[in-house]
């Protein structure tokens, strides 16, 4: 039967799915960012290689880093049976293990689970239920929910890319009437080289969309006819390169929103918090470019103009 879940239990129950775990587990989420306490679940499954671990992440396809932090690609790489996929069109939100399985609203990021209004659906599949959910199949010609979702993510799943795969390794033993396991291979990774190489990569990418611009400007001007004017084609705009610092003030007139408004953004972001009386920055928030700054009236928060593209 399914059970409706919301708040701390939604957060209890996703943390105990994660414990119980024997088999496999399932992390299906746009954005990964692990809160401490499934952290701390996780890693004790991290010497066991009969666990095997599918991840899959999506969005901002120019750079991962947006999608999955560094630190916690560190963290999953370490397991011995993991595989880690992308799929830049995921926004659903999945979570399974061998018993059970939770269709939710949150994401696997730290803010979500602490500050976000979320609900989710657990099911729970046990021998006793996949018979039974077999047997309705075949009277009523309908799937049970848990089943039909499975199939669903598991397509999800396969369609992904994959960047990342380890492999556990075994050797015979009692005369091959056992196996043994002796270490993991890492047999694809491609996420090691981005996040060493990050502004390559992105460098690499805003110069081959500079250069796709330019390719279509020339084509449109070759399609331009004698009597129209060149600047009819190509927008007369100066693009410039520096990078220009805006208080929060500044910032929100720029956006045309209040003040009170743009902080409770970026609290919401987790880019600032709450010091006392005081905003400060996180580290995602320094991530994103911002820097504490004396002015007049003491420090205060300055953005990059280029934080627009982020909001």
């Amino acid at each position: 039967m399914a059970k409706f879940l919301t708040g701390n239990e939604l957060n209890s129950d996703l943390e105990k799915l994660l414990e119980k775990a024997e088999q496999q587990i399932i992390l299906i989420s746009p954005y990964i960012k692990l809160h401490d306490r499934y952290a701390s679940v996780l890693r004790t499954k991290m010497n066991n290689p009969k666990i095997k671990i599918i991840v899959v992440f999506g969005k901002n396809e120019e750079d991962f880093s947006r999608s999955m932090k560094q630190d916690d690609f560190n963290f999953f790489k370490e397991f011995p049976n993991i595989e880690i996929r992308y799929e830049r069109r995921l926004h659903a939100k999945y979570y399974a293990s061998e018993s059970s399985a939770i269709l939710t609203s949150m994401n696997l990021y730290n803010f979500s689970q602490d500050n976000n209004i979320e609900a989710g659906v657990m099911t729970k599949a046990t021998l006793l239920s996949n018979i039974a959910g077999n047997f309705l199949t075949n009277v009523t010609g309908e799937d049970g929910f848990d089943k039909t979702a499975w199939t669903y993510f598991s397509r999800v799943i396969d369609q992904s890319d994959l960047l990342f795969k380890k492999n556990p390794e075994y050797e015979s033993t009692n005369f091959g009437l056992s196996k043994k396991y002796t270490n993991s291979k890492t047999e694809i990774d491609k996420l090691t080289d981005f996040f060493e190489n990050r502004f390559k990569y992105e460098s690499n990418h805003k110069k081959d969309g500079n250069e796709r611009k330019i390719l279509g400007l020339k084509q449109a001007a070759a399609e331009i006819k004698p009597e129209m004017k060149i600047e009819s084609i190509i927008p007369q705009k100066k693009i410039s390169s520096e990078v220009k610092y805006l208080s929060t003030t500044a910032l929100s007139k720029e956006l045309g929103i209040s003040t009170k408004d743009l902080f409770n953004k970026f609290e919401r972001l987790n880019w600032i918090k709450k010091n006392e009386d005081d905003w400060v920055l996180t580290n995602l928030g320094i991530s994103k470019g911002a820097q504490t700054r004396k002015g007049q009236y003491g420090e205060y928060i300055a953005w990059p103009n280029f934080i627009v593209t982020d909001l």
